[in-house]
């Protein structure tokens, strides 16, 4: 029967056979010879030859290995194990080759999604990501976006700290809505900005701060009066919440602009508030990119106003306290008595520093015999205690000194040892003690200094000059060393100045430097009485403003009334 038919050259070999035996053998002791089945495989020994079982001949898939691998797709690993191209056939199964799809499993898995895993090897692969899986132009759009939003955030936020440590540093008021203008503007690129101050009642502008206009916008303002708090402005006051407007013009409550005024179409206005009241509002107008303001320029100017409310209350604390401390300084110097026939002036500063009450002091009084005794001195130290040690010191000294026959420098020596024994702790001062008294016709000056500045004296004649002379040791040094005295005959009409340091020393200069410059600034004033001048001294100080100051001013009468000595 085996040689009865034979195989047609193109047709496929039964896979079925066992190793090392040939094809099963059909029970009737033949092969099968269906045309449309391979030979039978027998049951235990390979896979089966029915259609849709056995390794079929199907046309485009290449004939089947015996071994159980599909030659026309991925080969299974007799053995189970995933060879990585496809699931591996269990031993003793055979694959299905249906067309039109990769090998299945002998479970009974389709393989219409792709192979399929034996149960004891995992699962499905991930599917592989691919450059068609990444992000589109638009997304990748809108990343760029976000990215230069946060790298503007974190600019902002850089130069907002650093507007923080800039308002914070300003101590007078004046300085400081100027400063908070100028760093609202440059947070957010404004062109024009300005702050207005509410009155009392909080109903009106009381004070209006505008910076950015031109010289010759301002020339075209001139004559215009202030913003008093109307249109938009006063939309803000009675209405504090953020405004933000793209076009002025077509908001409804705009009232226009001025003649002269810059043209302006962008608005962005918030509050500021101190102490839980509203002080006033920081208006910006056009941005220079030509934008409108945006949510973030909102948030950033918001964010310094709650900086400017604070500083805006420390500036006003700070002139609070300094107000405070002058009239406390002022209560302790006396109130120069009448002189007369001498004409006298005096002048205090204050140190700018909030609370610098110091030690300077003046103080005059008329003497028997026609003479005038006048003091200046400066106790160290910027506090209460600098201030009240001044006013122990003063009144001792006046004690003294009111003997006509006790020398300027006699009154200073006792003086110093009198701190020395009465005080718990002698604090250390300078101090000048002059005496004008009549003599052969003319006025004579004697005087003796405690390391203090030389009297600067200014003649009939326009002269000015310094009685520059060895100076001699401060009180509280050395109360057993001798002083010496000083005398200089001066003609009527002289006026002699006696000032503290804080007149003419600048740190870091030499203390001649503040000399020359204040005589310079007095030979212009000699024409001026002894009480403008010295205001006028006070006023345009060489001195840089830190230390307290005090300068008095007397000058010699005729002699019309006064004997020879």
């Amino acid at each position: 029967m085996a040689e009865e038919r034979r195989r047609s050259p193109n047709e496929p070999a039964s896979p079925g056979a066992a190793p090392g035996e040939g094809p099963g053998a059909d029970p009737g002791g033949g092969l099968g010879a269906d045309p449309g089945q391979g030979p039978a495989a027998d049951p235990g020994q390979g896979p089966a030859a029915d259609p849709g079982e056995g390794l079929g001949a199907d046309p485009g898939q290449g004939p089947a290995a015996a071994s159980g691998e599909d030659s026309g797709h991925r080969p299974a690993a007799a053995s189970g194990e995933d060879s990585g191209q496809g699931p591996a056939a269990a031993p003793g199964e055979g694959l299905r080759s249906d067309p039109g799809q990769g090998p299945a499993a002998a479970s009974g898995e389709g393989s219409g999604q792709g192979p399929a895993a034996d149960p004891g090897q995992g699962g499905a692969e991930e599917p592989y990501a691919s450059l068609l899986d990444l992000p589109l132009s638009s997304d990748l759009n809108r990343i760029g976006e976000q990215l230069h939003a946060l790298a503007r955030a974190q600019r902002t936020l850089q130069e907002l700290l650093q507007a923080v440590v800039n308002i914070t540093g300003e101590l007078e008021l004046p300085a400081v809505l100027r400063r908070i203008v100028r760093t609202a503007m440059d947070l957010v690129g404004a062109r024009y900005g300005a702050m207005g101050v509410l009155d009392q009642e909080g109903r009106l502008l009381e004070e209006f701060i505008p910076l950015g206009l031109t010289a010759h916008e301002l020339a075209d303002l001139e004559g215009v009066e202030l913003p008093r708090g109307r249109g938009l402005l006063g939309h803000l006051i009675h209405h504090p919440e953020p405004l933000r407007v793209k076009d002025i013009s077509r908001h409804p409550e705009s009232a226009g602009f001025p003649p002269g005024h810059p043209p302006m179409r962008s608005l962005l206005g918030v509050a500021i508030s101190v102490r839980g009241r509203i002080y006033g509002n920081l208006y910006l107008s056009e941005r220079k990119d030509g934008q409108p303001f945006d949510r973030h320029d909102e948030g950033v100017i918001r964010a310094l106003a709650g900086t400017a409310g604070v500083a805006i209350e420390n500036a006003r604390l700070y002139q609070q306290v300094q107000h405070s401390s002058e009239q406390f300084q002022r209560l302790l110097l006396p109130r120069l008595p009448d002189l007369r026939p001498f004409a006298a002036g005096a002048a205090y500063r204050p140190a700018s520093a909030p609370a610098a009450v110091g030690g300077d002091w003046y103080d005059a009084m008329l003497l028997p015999g026609g003479a005038c005794a006048a003091v200046i001195g400066d106790v160290v130290g910027h506090d209460l205690r600098a201030a009240a040690d001044m006013s122990q010191i003063r009144n001792m000294l006046r004690a003294l000194y009111y003997d006509p026959g006790a020398a300027p420098s006699t009154s200073l020596s006792r003086l110093d040892r009198i701190m020395n024994a009465a005080l718990d702790e002698a604090p250390v001062a300078t101090a000048l003690l002059a005496r004008l008294e009549p003599a052969d016709g003319t006025w004579r000056l004697r005087w003796s200094s405690a390391g203090h500045p030389p009297p600067l004296v200014l003649l009939p004649d326009g002269r000015v000059r310094y009685l520059d002379v060895e100076p001699g040791l401060p009180l509280g040094v050395a109360p057993d060393l001798p002083r010496p005295d000083h005398c200089r005959p001066l003609p009527v009409d002289s006026t002699v100045v006696l000032f503290t340091d804080g007149l003419v020393e600048v740190p870091g200069q030499p203390l001649d430097r503040g000399l020359d410059a204040l005589a310079v600034t007095a030979s212009r004033l000699v024409g001026l009485a002894p009480e403008d001048l010295c205001r006028a001294l006070v006023a345009h100080r060489p001195g840089n403003g830190h230390d307290d100051k005090a300068v008095i001013a007397l000058r010699t009468p005729p002699l019309t009334s006064y004997g020879s000595s």
